[in-house]
């Protein structure tokens, strides 16, 4: 690993974006806390998508192993080209109402969405089981379009879940395709700072933020970047190292690991250094002190 993935530290490392079985990973939080103990970390983030109902679980198991925990999620939005842009969300309150209402707002909007995708994909004559959809979801709390592929490859419909991202099929604006509930960065960045939260950009290069979209981000309240990312070599890490000094925003990093999903255990390919941890908890507690206020 270049060392522009892992800044210098002392010891105490960090793996802030990591997801488990209470969205789409496939360890339970509490295997995610001890697989992180077991190398090494000395804090770690929870970053479920669009819910944090795995952050109890996790920071039980984070009390338990001795581990620092910090309760977070990543919310998936579209900014005005459709395009995905994740804004992690760190220390954000675990009761705040408004807040849940809004992921669940997003959650439930996913499951009308692969529903749909699958009368779709019936109407085409493709015969995918939406009870199955869910049973791969592992419930209908956090059901997407991965989970209407993996079915549509035990279906016979096509070979490997890649393929089921064409124009024909699932792909964005796809023949089955259906457009999910909506919401915008800045949307996210004003709600997470609304619970006491902190907003940062997750993996811009993977999510193809330029430097001035960032910029304009940051205008609006942007709190940090992922800088460190596993996808981020050198000079893109570099990049971003540069653009956040400059703008004054948080350095973060996180592995994005999913478990045995996706790219497979990525945990371990980034290790972040405390001294980014304490900037980001010196942030959040500003941030609660001003929703106090």
């Amino acid at each position: 690993m270049s060392d522009h993935r892992r800044p210098p530290g002392h010891g105490r490392d960090a793996d802030l974006q990591l997801h488990s079985t209470a969205s789409d990973g496939s360890d339970t939080p509490s295997e995610v806390v001890r697989r992180a103990h077991a190398m090494g970390f000395a804090t770690i983030a929870l970053t479920d998508h669009d819910t944090l109902d795995g952050v109890d679980e996790a920071d039980a198991a984070a009390l338990a192993v001795g581990i620092e925990l910090i309760p977070a999620c990543e919310i998936s939005t579209l900014d005005e080209n459709e395009r995905q842009v994740d804004i992690l969300a760190y220390g954000v309150s675990r009761d705040d109402t408004a807040f849940r209402h809004a992921l669940r707002s997003l959650r439930d909007g996913r499951f009308a969405r692969a529903w749909g995708m699958v009368q779709k994909l019936n109407e085409f004559g493709y015969q995918v089981a939406f009870d199955r959809v869910v049973e791969i979801a592992g419930g209908p709390e956090n059901i997407g379009r991965p989970h209407v592929a993996r079915a549509m490859v035990e279906a016979g419909i096509v070979p490997d879940v890649k393929s089921a991202f064409t124009p024909d099929l699932i792909l964005d604006g796809g023949r089955c395709y259906v457009q999910r509930v909506k919401i915008s960065p800045v949307e996210a960045v004003q709600r997470i700072h609304d619970a006491g939260g902190v907003a940062v950009a997750a993996h811009p290069a993977r999510t193809g933020l330029t430097d001035d979209e960032l910029l304009a981000l940051a205008g609006h309240g942007l709190d940090g970047i992922e800088v460190y990312y596993p996808q981020h070599d050198e000079t893109t890490t570099a990049r971003f190292h540069s653009l956040a000094t400059r703008l004054s925003l948080l350095i973060t990093g996180g592995s994005d690991d999913h478990g045995d999903v996706n790219e497979g255990r990525l945990m371990g390919r980034v290790r972040l250094a405390y001294e980014h941890v304490e900037a980001l908890r010196r942030a959040i507690a500003a941030r609660h002190v001003a929703v106090a206020r």
